[in-house]
């Protein structure tokens, strides 16, 4: 279908041209989410009021740690409250795990080792028991996670625990707001809207993935994504953890052998990157549309069972 430059959100024209949420998930490993109720700048650290001091310390942290991604945090209704809250952890398949750790003043967090503590030392912080789901409203960096990212918010406030719903920053793939992330596990949804905002839940609570409006999990890459996906469709498999990575090679032909194991059945899935074939406006700010780049299974084979 032709696309409409008429049309400002970029969010309405991906959706207006069905374009495919699989394989979009931002690949993200660690993460460390700072509760800041400033206003969020485009440049989220470097335009923050934080300290140089603790700015120079979250980036050095960001360094120490591969595919890692800060985000800022906020809950309106909490503003006037005093201490503020950090929470730090990790999203690898069998490795999720996520800290707690409240502070009187922005700038007690450059005594905190997130590196450290997520490699395995002494850690700062309590456990979190419970999910934590992220919704990005960052409006300054696209005008569509705040149209679909705030209604999204509130929604998921009034349908589970509010205390585990947490407003953020840029999460990756603005055209597909309203975006959810739903952490430990790092399962990215997109075009979430008031009425999937139970199934999303239910899915979730019951350990399952939300198949329509599944981005990825952050800690696969997109080739990964992809061949996961593919196999999901196939075999109707939805358990989170029912679909294990066992290996992914990089072919000659610039493309991906990815094994998969479901239960005792090994799947093996060439995955290619290649161009979408109707072009889209990749964010509210971009000049022309382009031809996103997607991750798409070709071949499924079942080696064993």
């Amino acid at each position: 279908m032709a696309v409409s430059v008429s049309q400002t959100f970029c969010a309405e024209i991906s959706n207006a041209c069905d374009e495919s949420l699989a394989a979009t998930a931002s690949r993200v490993d660690h993460w460390i989410l700072v509760e800041y109720r400033g206003l969020w700048d485009r440049d989220v650290l470097g335009g923050s009021l934080l300290s140089g001091e603790l700015k120079a310390h979250l980036r050095d942290q960001l360094g120490r740690l591969p595919h890692s991604r800060l985000l800022f945090v906020k809950k309106p209704e909490l503003r006037r409250r005093g201490r503020g809250v950090v929470y730090f952890g990790s999203s690898r398949p069998g490795e999720e795990r996520f800290f707690e750790l409240q502070f009187e003043r922005h700038d007690d967090l450059t005594a905190l080792d997130f590196a450290g503590a997520l490699r395995g030392d002494e850690t700062p912080g309590v456990p979190v028991e419970h999910p934590l789901h992220i919704v990005c409203t960052h409006g300054k960096r696209d005008r569509c996670c705040a149209k679909f990212g705030r209604p999204l918010y509130d929604r998921l406030c009034r349908e589970t625990n509010s205390a585990w719903v947490w407003q953020s920053t840029h999460v990756g793939g603005d055209r597909f707001a309203g975006n959810v992330v739903c952490l430990p596990e790092g399962l990215y949804y997109g075009r979430v809207e008031d009425d999937n905002v139970m199934p999303l839940l239910d899915a979730y609570e019951a350990g399952d993935v939300w198949l329509d409006g599944y981005r990825g999990r952050a800690g696969y890459t997109f080739a990964v994504q992809a061949a996961e996906r593919a196999v999901r469709e196939a075999t109707g498999i939805a358990a989170i953890d029912g679909v294990e990575l066992v290996s992914v090679r990089a072919r000659p032909d610039q493309g991906w052998m990815v094994q998969l194991r479901t239960g005792r059945t090994l799947h093996e899935l060439d995955v290619v990157a290649e161009r979408a074939e109707e072009a889209v406006y990749l964010t509210c700010g971009s000049v022309t549309p382009q031809h996103a780049r997607r991750h798409r299974a070709t071949d499924h084979r079942v080696l064993a069972r």
